[in-house]
């Protein structure tokens, strides 16, 4: 009989090994060659069996030199704790409505902050160097939605005039943005 537990198959502990237990390669940087510079390398229950049912994940995070960003996404399904490793990152989250407080702080190596499980956040290389930040999450599968993917790159694509009446825009602007291709740094 097979078992599944948060969508993955529950492996009999008689049957695991230890590569259940094991992902080698985060000592290799993401690259960051991409439209919005940076790569988010996870180790979440994916490519990790081992974590099922444990309720945590990690992922590392490459941001290229001034302007590397993980764009504005929340987590569904976790809160996230940031270690910064190498360079400085400015980095802030968003509460919900009705307030919409911005909290944000520059960060440099060896700092630490926390994005509350849900909550959009970001995090932006504001440094001439490489970036490098570790993330810890409260899920073994956390989830991401990528806010302007998910608004402007949805399929099917959301109507030109829902779009337009909520970011108070012109309607070709938001086709315009629609066109575009919105890149995922997951």
């Amino acid at each position: 009989m097979k078992v599944f537990v948060n969508g993955k198959l529950c492996k009999d502990p008689k049957l695991a090994v230890a590569e259940d237990f094991f992902l080698p390669g985060l000592n290799i940087p993401g690259n960051t060659s991409n439209p919005v510079g940076s790569m988010v390398t996870p180790a979440n229950v994916e490519k990790l069996p081992g974590l099922n049912t444990l309720g945590i994940s990690l992922v590392r995070i490459d941001y290229a030199p001034y302007g590397g960003l993980n764009p504005p996404h929340t987590h569904p399904r976790a809160t996230e704790i940031l270690v910064v490793v190498e360079g400085t990152l400015y980095v802030g989250f968003v509460t919900s409505n009705p307030e919409n407080r911005l909290f944000t702080k520059v960060l440099y190596p060896g700092d630490v902050f926390v994005f509350p499980v849900g909550l959009i956040h970001f995090q932006f290389n504001i440094g001439h160097t490489n970036a490098v930040a570790f993330a810890g999450l409260s899920s073994q599968n956390p989830g991401v939605i990528t806010i302007a993917n998910a608004v402007f790159g949805s399929d099917p694509a959301i109507n030109p005039d829902v779009l337009a009446k909520a970011f108070q825009l012109d309607k070709n602007i938001v086709k315009h943005l629609q066109s575009r291709f919105w890149w995922d740094n997951n």
